[in-house]
């Protein structure tokens, strides 16, 4: 079983990011690379913002952001227990995905946020992308609800600690 970390990302992590976020698979789900991009390099002076470069084996292979969804309040995600922790997540090295990581290391993050004390942790992706919505159910979220989102409709899944 693979051991998983998650690095608190930095400024010299941007580069990495930055070539994951041009991949055409991640594209396809977060969609514009330069806008990401900026929102992501943005997002590491943002205080409800903790960013990870999530590592196995020493290897970099995917990105994770963790955030106190009330510091969005218009973020279409409704109303959740004081604490509640969105996710949102990609496998940035191709050879990586479709080998169980995915719902693997979001579990482990799971795990820690709630016994941290983490009363609940949402996600919302896109509501065609399948192969996102296996791998959350499979790490312990369940679908909730059809929402909209300033993305665009979005599905958003809950799990509870």
């Amino acid at each position: 079983m693979a051991h998983y970390q998650f690095l608190p990302m930095s400024a010299a992590d941007l580069p990495l990011v930055r070539g994951w976020l041009a991949a055409p698979r991640v594209t396809q789900w977060w969609g514009d690379p330069d806008e990401q991009f900026g929102l992501v390099s943005e997002d590491l002076d943002q205080p409800a913002m903790d960013q990870f470069v999530v590592t196995t084996d020493g290897r970099p292979f995917a990105y994770l952001q963790c955030y106190d969804q009330t510091a969005w309040p218009d973020n279409g995600l409704g109303i959740h227990p004081s604490g509640t922790r969105g996710i949102d997540q990609f496998i940035g090295e191709p050879d990586m995905t479709g080998r169980g990581h995915g719902s693997s290391f979001i579990r482990a993050f799971l795990v820690a946020l709630i016994r941290a004390g983490t009363p609940r942790v949402l996600t919302d992706p896109h509501p065609a992308n399948a192969r996102a919505i296996r791998a959350y159910e499979r790490a312990g979220f369940r679908k909730d609800r059809m929402v909209d989102t300033p993305d665009g409709r979005a599905l958003l899944m809950v799990c509870n600690a």
